[in-house]
């Protein structure tokens, strides 16, 4: 499941999306247009910025924007840096320990299946394809 946090990064980095041609976009204009805490949104904007995905400045006309174009953002890496691995079981997250009973394991190619079709479809979508209203 998803938590508020990666849906919350996603809100955020459209706004900052929608707003890009304002420069730095101060995070009380973001929590207002998106009715989040101000105080929640700092915890989210720090792991963004951490991860490499906004830049942030202080100060008069601080705020944050994007690093790149949003057409160059995944859902995907937005979400994982957001959640952790969007593995729908540990044996399939990345640098799991190696399972004894994999070579007998029934349950396996279903899970392995299923994370390939959920890693798929978050790392086929952009972010510039959330900014489209409709």
């Amino acid at each position: 499941m998803i938590s508020t946090k990666g849906r919350y990064a996603l809100r955020v980095m459209i706004d900052l999306a929608e707003n890009s041609e304002k420069g730095y976009i101060p995070l009380k204009d973001i929590a207002e247009r998106q009715q989040i805490s101000k105080k929640y949104l700092e915890i989210i904007v720090r792991e963004l910025v951490s991860g490499g995905l906004i830049e942030g400045t202080s100060g008069r006309g601080g705020g944050y924007r994007l690093c790149r174009d949003a057409d160059a953002y995944k859902i995907g890496e937005i979400l994982e840096r957001m959640e952790g691995t969007l593995a729908c079981v540990s044996c399939l997250s990345e640098n799991a320990k190696e399972c004894p009973r994999r070579a007998e394991c029934r349950t396996l190619p279903m899970w392995s299946e299923f994370n390939d079709v959920v890693h798929g479809y978050f790392f086929s979508k952009k972010l510039s394809d959330l900014m489209q209203k409709g």
